[in-house]
């Protein structure tokens, strides 16, 4: 079928293309009744911009700033390379990727960085934003100085960011105790909670949607306090093998955010991890291991590449003041045992 073009709409609306191109975007110095015939003809004709031909069509180069998370977090290490694989390709579109690394456990250094930021710099930013009030101020302040701001993985709805690119972290933590409600007995069992923060709002979020399944459909689960390792392997190695000294009748285990690498190697050397349901977050060579092994009996996943682009997506539209296609840029929750793994090589090289 034959793409609609704005020439299309131009004919049928009987005007120019420069008195289209002012009205899709909201410029000034067109009649009410134009106005009006323009929309209608991109309504009846079902006419939907191309935000990557506009932005050529203009000359126009996007800059865009990603700000990530650095350490050892496999995820985060994917959402790099993706950032930079996109950031080395689409030169030719005009496109400007700079990837900056940022530690979203301390609020008032990712606040900093946004601060130094504005229109000479870049043209909108994504950053993965932990839930401290000062990050959710430089946000606001940065949207007030007219660079568009998405969320990433991590929201911040406080704040008057544009657009939260990510998963349903609550739909993930109900999706979470799900899986641990019927995989464990039906009989009273303690769940040993690992977090990076409760301050970063994907994780609380996923602990208060595992908290409403555990309630509702699965009384007779304890949840223990949840445990902070700031997603670093070391320190979730070392959470895991205190839970494990101070409940020798654990039955369940979840990480609600990354660290993986750690809480599997303590759950191995423990030598009770076939006792213990484990369930984590995110598909790597350490956590696919895992589930082979039958340390991890389930991974709640999320597509990095997918994140990465509907980003840049979100961000071009906001730049060039057109609709976010909404249904395009849902990001899809996965949900891997070990029945239905891909394939190895699909999978990048990534260190947790």
């Amino acid at each position: 079928m034959k793409r609609v073009t704005i020439h299309d709409v131009a004919e049928a609306a009987g005007v120019s293309l420069a008195t289209v191109d002012r009205v899709l975007n909201g410029r000034p110095g067109v009649r009410k009744v134009t106005i009006e015939k323009v929309k209608t003809a991109a309504e009846t004709l079902n006419y939907t911009p191309d935000v990557f031909a506009a932005g050529l069509a203009k000359k126009r180069v996007y800059r865009l700033h990603f700000l990530i998370p650095n350490g050892p977090n496999a995820f985060m290490e994917d959402l790099t390379r993706e950032a930079l694989s996109h950031a080395a390709t689409m030169s030719g579109e005009r496109m400007q990727v700079h990837v900056e690394p940022i530690d979203a456990f301390d609020g008032h250094r990712v606040a900093g960085t946004l601060a130094v930021l504005d229109r000479s710099v870049c043209d909108g930013v994504a950053v993965v934003a932990p839930a401290f009030p000062e990050v959710r101020a430089a946000i606001d302040r940065l949207q007030d100085r007219g660079v568009p701001v998405v969320t990433l993985v991590s929201d911040h709805p406080a704040s008057e960011r544009r657009h939260f690119v990510g998963i349903d972290n609550i739909a993930a933590g109900r999706t979470a105790g799900r899986l641990l409600g019927r995989f464990l007995p039906k009989a009273p069992a303690k769940i040993g909670l690992i977090a990076g923060s409760l301050g970063l709002r994907d994780h609380a979020d996923r602990y208060a949607g595992l908290g409403q399944v555990i309630e509702a459909d699965f009384p007779h689960l304890e949840l223990l306090k949840v445990r902070e390792g700031r997603d670093d392997n070391k320190r979730n190695a070392d959470l895991v093998e205190k839970l494990l000294a101070e409940h020798p009748d654990l039955a369940g285990l979840y990480n609600i955010g990354a660290g993986n690498r750690g809480t599997i190697a303590a759950l191995t050397a423990s030598g009770r991890a076939k006792q213990i349901v484990f369930v984590g977050h995110e598909l790597t060579p350490y956590t696919r291991d895992a589930l082979q092994a039958d340390v991890l009996d389930a991974v709640i996943a999320q597509d990095p590449g997918h994140e990465i682009r509907s980003a840049i997506r979100v961000l071009k539209a906001l730049c060039d003041g057109v609709p976010i296609i909404e249904g395009q840029e849902r990001i899809g929750i996965d949900v891997f045992l070990k029945d239905n793994l891909p394939e190895a090589a699909n999978l990048a090289d990534a260190a947790e």
